[in-house]
């Protein structure tokens, strides 16, 4: 079965086309800046990788025009739209909705719209893809697979938040937890590789991008997870700013005079390790800054480090013992200074890193020394995979 794989993004379209049966990725690709001057497509094919630009004033348009390219004689790997068998899409968020995939259909169409709220900037942008596949794809059926379901196994003490319970009642204001489906391939993959039953093993997962977060993973299921009602929470992230103070947003309202909607860009936008050194939002080059000496840049990485190593001990509490931790995404699959940081401020609990083995990057690995109290590898991330699984395993029922 052939699936297309869809992430839409408020300006962006990212695809996967997969062969379910030979698990090939047949073409990948991304649409950027829909709706804007200049729009550019970047289509991949094995090795090969080709641009387009042109002026797109929608997702419809954006999808026409990569169907075009994917059914096309020059840059093609499918002989016409009929050999895509199913579309899958991943959902940002679900709220308290959903905890698996579920397949498309008016009902959960209306339900993806009263998260809305909860998800401003990608729910519509994702429901303009769902649409947009329905228009130029009649027939063919959808999958929406949440960010959010995975974490819909925490227990009420861990997701609920210590103010007035009538704005849980109200809003659904809780913790809800994103990554979902990286969260989940990267433990089911570890268990694989360890040769273990996931129902035995306590996994602490790191998924470090732009976007990061840590999972606490106790026999398959998460019992705790670092971003919350939203995906600013947590660890402090590339211009994300993470867990800080409530305070401040008042402090700052108050004094310079900001509105919700400047805290809420400074949070997103101009935080993190950005906002600490004002150098990049690209790791790579925060560390460029370290070795020319910059003292901000050595700062704003290492309380990254440190605030990660931190979620990773209290998750030791959260299951009471970690028999393995995993790095995954672009930083943690890449960075091997990040990766070395993080765990030597985990020595006390026994962990170490062989520097050799650390030297990998983008692959399967071990990367701890053979006497270090936890296992430490390297899985990078396969989002796609799962989605275009579950959308498999749900139009085949």
């Amino acid at each position: 079965m052939i699936i297309l794989v869809l992430n839409s993004g408020s300006s962006s379209l990212k695809y996967q086309l997969i062969n379910t049966q030979t698990k090939l990725l047949l073409a990948k690709g991304n649409f950027e800046r829909i709706g804007q001057q200049s729009a550019f497509l970047t289509h991949k094919i094995g090795e090969e990788k080709h641009k387009f630009e042109m002026d797109v004033p929608d997702h419809e348009m954006a999808l026409n025009i990569i169907l075009g390219k994917l059914t096309s004689k020059t840059f093609g790997v499918i002989s016409g739209v009929d050999c895509i068998d199913a579309i899958g899409h991943r959902i940002v968020h679900g709220g308290d909705k959903f905890t698996s995939s579920v397949l498309i259909n008016d009902e959960v169409i209306k339900q993806i719209e009263e998260c809305i709220p909860l998800a401003p900037l990608h729910n519509p942008a994702a429901l303009e893809g769902i649409k947009a596949c329905m228009e130029i794809l009649p027939g063919k059926p959808n999958v929406a697979c949440f960010d959010t379901a995975f974490h819909q196994t925490m227990a009420k003490e861990q997701y609920i938040y210590p103010i007035p319970y009538k704005y849980y009642e109200k809003y659904k204001i809780r913790k809800y937890g994103f990554h979902g489906t990286s969260h989940y391939y990267v433990s089911h993959r570890i268990a694989e590789v360890l040769g273990k039953p996931i129902e035995d093993l306590k996994i602490v997962n790191c998924h470090l991008g732009q976007g990061a977060s840590i999972c606490a993973i106790q026999g398959g299921k998460s019992v705790e997870t670092s971003m919350g009602l939203t995906p600013i929470s947590g660890i402090p992230m590339c211009s994300r700013s993470g867990d800080l103070d409530p305070s401040i947003v008042t402090f700052l309202m108050k004094n310079e005079n900001m509105t919700a909607d400047d805290i809420d860009n400074m949070l997103n936008k101009d935080s993190g390790i950005w906002g600490i050194c004002g150098v990049s939002k690209d790791v790579r080059d925060i560390e460029a800054a370290i070795d020319e000496g910059n003292e901000k840049a050595k700062l704003a990485l290492e309380h990254y480090k440190y605030k990660i190593a931190e979620f990773i001990a209290k998750y030791a509490v959260a299951m009471q013992g970690i028999d393995v931790i995993t790095f995954t995404a672009g930083v943690g699959e890449n960075q091997v200074r990040v990766r070395k940081g993080i765990c030597e401020y985990l020595k006390f609990m026994g962990v170490k890193i062989d520097d050799e083995r650390n030297k990998v990057k983008s692959e399967e690995a071990l990367i701890s020394t053979d006497d270090s109290s936890i296992p430490v590898w390297v899985i990078p991330t396969n989002e796609e995979l799962v989605i275009a699984r579950d959308t498999l395993r749900l139009v085949t029922k």
